[in-house]
């Protein structure tokens, strides 16, 4: 791996929101994590020869707003991603979206897409239920097990 596929590789995590990339190949490891103001190398190692990697700033990160919280959440169902990616609501700018609060799913409704990698997947709800709440904003980076809906199960 030389320096400029590091630095790509810097500049990605600094703008998908993933918090940690690790690579290891037969005689190079690197680890590059994030605080999400910034990227941090953390780790590299290489027998041949020494790489430094120029410092990347990072893409602004907009404030989250702080939620309301729900009154007993105990009964409601999680739905989380099942993947790092990016989370969209409806299949393009002009299409209606996916799912509302309110909205009745069953096994097999569509409640948004995930983009990971220039792949666009389709999540699909594996309960009946009703939209009580949709946690992530539309366009968002989203992580692995990120809890995205709050469904009441019928």
């Amino acid at each position: 791996m030389d320096i400029k596929q590091i630095q790509d590789l810097i500049r990605f995590v600094s703008k998908s929101g993933v918090n940690e990339v690790s690579i290891e190949q037969q005689d190079f490891k690197i680890t590059i994590k994030t605080d999400h103001q910034s990227p941090v190398l953390y780790q590299a190692t290489v027998p041949v020869q020494a790489v430094e990697a120029a410092p990347v700033a990072a893409a602004p990160v907009a404030p989250v707003a702080a939620a309301a919280p729900v009154a007993d959440t105990s009964h409601y169902v999680t739905i989380k991603s099942p993947m790092i990616g990016t989370f969209y609501r409806s299949a393009s700018p002009e299409k209606p979206l996916f799912v509302n609060v309110g909205d009745e799913i069953k096994p097999g409704s569509v409640l948004c897409i995930i983009e990971a990698m220039k792949l666009f997947n389709e999540i699909e709800a594996e309960i009946s239920g009703r939209i009580v709440k949709i946690l992530v904003d539309n366009a968002s980076p989203v992580e692995y097990d990120q809890p995205l809906f709050l469904v009441e199960p019928v």
